[in-house]
């Protein structure tokens, strides 16, 4: 007869989730209030300039502040607590979002790459004024610097905030590679400089569409996170006292900085005749938060003898 036990350790505490999502909340409205005010001014600034890498500088900073107000939507659906039909909660909502601006990214860099070539085959079509280009894309370049402090330090914990943070800081390669348009056209009259921008600008974007989104997939199809060592896990348990063995052995992440691990433990039969099963699962899942950072962990205890029938698939 078999005897199973389980833990669960559970994730940062309350008030703390909270504080980082209001502190997120916070970064991302200002941004939105930045690149809202950034984009009208550059819609102006194309139309004025007649430049294409001013345009395709303020389509990334559209699909910026659709991916902020997401970001924004998912960050306030994700604190919604768990139920019995979302046992994890919503955490995942940041994923999606996550997902979506990926997508809107890729979007933007083929429309500004078409373009970009059309006007590259056309350039007699191009009537592109240097000096208002160059001074609002100066304006834009302080307005990106600005938003990437405020969203500074969020990125590191949260697939929303890196994702904002990325399209932010795309932009401010964005504002850079118009400003350096801008002084080649002031200088030397050489418009196509206006279309070879907005292509570095597409060149741009797409890297940082990728990486996301290979992120993102990582998490939804429950990959090992990157920075989790399965093989020292299963080192660390096994030298627990008292344990004996260990297999089918899980670890995936419900959103970025959440990774979530289970596993079977065989262990000698003194812990269960001894009574110190729960001293034992306090060690396994404290052992997984110091040496891990593994917040929430599952461990089934089990003899020698069960763990023989359990099926080869599960080792």
């Amino acid at each position: 007869m078999s005897a199973h036990s389980e833990a669960h350790s559970e994730g940062h505490s309350e008030g703390h989730s909270h504080a980082n999502g209001s502190t997120n909340r916070t970064r991302l409205l200002i941004a939105i209030g930045i690149v809202t005010a950034v984009l009208v001014v550059e819609v102006a600034g194309a139309a004025l300039s007649g430049s294409l890498a001013l345009l395709a500088d303020a389509g990334h900073m559209l699909s910026d502040l659709f991916g902020l107000v997401i970001a924004l939507v998912a960050s306030i659906i994700a604190l919604r607590p768990a139920s019995d039909r979302h046992t994890f909660g919503f955490q995942r909502a940041e994923v999606l979002a996550a997902l979506a601006n990926g997508l809107i990214l890729l979007v933007v860099a083929a429309f500004v790459g078409f373009e970009g070539v059309r006007r590259l085959l056309s350039p007699e079509a191009d009537h592109v004024q240097g000096l208002p280009m160059l001074i609002i894309a100066s304006i834009g370049l302080v307005a990106n610097v600005a938003a990437l402090l405020v969203l500074r330090g969020g990125d590191r914990a949260s697939f929303n905030m890196r994702g904002a943070y990325l399209e932010v800081f795309g932009d401010t390669l964005g504002s850079v590679a118009v400003i350096v348009a801008g002084i080649v056209i002031i200088t030397t009259g050489f418009v196509t400089a206006d279309a070879l921008a907005s292509l570095a600008i597409a060149v741009m974007i797409v890297p940082r569409a990728f990486v996301l989104l290979r992120d993102v997939v990582a998490v939804l199809i429950q990959s090992t996170p990157r920075e989790t060592d399965v093989q020292q896990i299963r080192r660390h348990i096994i030298e627990t006292p008292g344990v004996l063995e260990v297999h089918d052995v899980h670890v995936w992440a419900i959103t970025s900085g959440e990774p979530v691990f289970s596993a079977h433990v065989v262990v000698e039969p003194r812990v269960f005749a001894e009574g110190s099963t729960g001293e034992l699962l306090d060690r396994l899942s404290e052992c997984l938060t110091a040496h891990f950072d593994v917040e929430h962990s599952t461990f089934q205890l089990e003899p020698a003898e069960h763990a023989g029938h359990e099926h080869e698939q599960h080792r």
